[in-house]
């Protein structure tokens, strides 16, 4: 990047205006970039918790904390600098979800019961097509509610999610 700004330096002060405009498309595009690897990294943690609860049919405090965490941060990072629009709209998720899930299952079989299961098996074993909904549902959160009133709309999702009545009684 540092060698674009250079370059960006250099167009301006010749008068090169459509070589700048050129290098700040190709900046605007390495940044919208390096947000989309941001979100799929969050996307991924949030898709390897969701795993862990459908085969383990429980909810940890700790699994609650990272999916609400990970909401929150695609919330802020998905959101334009004109707080008007989005990286990805709320009916393009399920192409970034699909495009993550093998790799979290494979993760996931490292944590699940505590390893029990190699990532063939677990992927037999898991209902993609549920965890695919519950991380758009979770992810439509991010398009109604404010950054405020976001946390609590989270927990309350996981609420319903199964083991997340224990999980909110701190059983």
């Amino acid at each position: 990047m540092t060698q674009e700004l250079i370059d960006l330096r250099a167009s301006i002060l010749e008068g090169r205006y459509g070589d700048a405009l050129a290098i700040v498309d190709e900046l605007e595009g390495m940044s919208k970039q390096a947000v989309l690897r941001n979100i799929e990294s969050f996307i991924d943690r949030i898709l390897i918790h969701l795993i862990k609860n459908q085969i383990e049919q429980r909810l940890t405090n700790s699994w609650a904390a990272s999916i609400r965490d990970s909401v929150r941060e695609i919330y802020k990072l998905n959101l334009k600098e004109n707080k008007k629009s989005y990286y990805i709209n709320s009916d393009e998720w399920e192409e970034v979800i699909e495009d993550e899930i093998e790799a979290a299952i494979a993760t996931a079989s490292v944590e699940v019961a505590d390893g029990a299961y190699t990532p063939c098996q677990l992927l037999e074993m898991v209902d993609r097509s549920q965890i695919i909904e519950n991380t758009q549902s979770l992810l439509a959160l991010t398009y109604i509610h404010s950054k405020k009133e976001l946390p609590l709309a989270i927990n309350d999702y996981l609420s319903q999610l199964a083991g997340g009545d224990a999980w909110q009684e701190g059983r």
